[in-house]
């Protein structure tokens, strides 16, 4: 049975209060970076072009390309001083192969990767467009099985503290509903 998922990034995803949310604590995160005010040539952003992706290209000073391709099977091409993945290995099959992919274009002893992703909750709140939400545990043994060294990670709600008290499915997002963010280096 094959079910509908999400396939472009539309203006309903681009307006809603959490992902504005997401992207503020995500360029908070990166500003806090020691990386954030190294040269950077040239950086990779996986998944569509958004709005966020010209906000990295300021924080970093350079020309952010994108991917069209599956990243599941894919091979990446070229070479990046920085690579971000937000909001992408959920929804992957093989988010493994994106990472190996991911750690033979980034260029330099110094090169990064910053990724986000939901921290796994209740299969009742889970989106029906993941197939990957891992616990903090799962991430890091993927990373490490993916040759990634974890610099610095943090966990952050993605929705405004009013919004949990709502009803009873908000309150229980309010419990498990958190973003983990890293930054990786080989």
């Amino acid at each position: 049975m094959q079910g509908t998922f999400r396939t472009v990034i539309d203006g309903q995803y681009l307006t809603e209060r959490a992902h504005t949310i997401r992207w503020q604590h995500t360029i908070d995160f990166i500003r806090r970076s020691s990386f954030s005010g190294t040269l950077t040539v040239k950086g990779l952003d996986l998944g569509d072009r958004t709005p966020f992706t010209a906000s990295l290209e300021q924080l970093f000073g350079c020309t952010f390309d994108n991917t069209t391709a599956d990243l599941d099977v894919a091979s990446l091409e070229g070479s990046f001083d920085v690579v971000t993945a937000f909001e992408v290995l959920e929804h992957l099959y093989n988010p493994l192969h994106a990472l190996f992919e991911v750690r033979r274009i980034l260029h330099g002893k110094d090169a990064r990767l910053y990724l986000s992703m939901p921290l796994r909750k209740p299969a009742s709140l889970a989106s029906p467009d993941h197939f990957h939400e891992m616990s903090r545990q799962s991430a890091l043994a993927l990373f490490h099985r993916a040759g990634f060294r974890i610099v610095r990670s943090e966990e952050f709600r993605i929705r405004p503290l009013l919004f949990y008290l709502t009803g009873l499915k908000p309150l229980l997002r309010g419990l498990f509903e958190k973003v983990q963010i890293y930054e990786l280096t080989v």
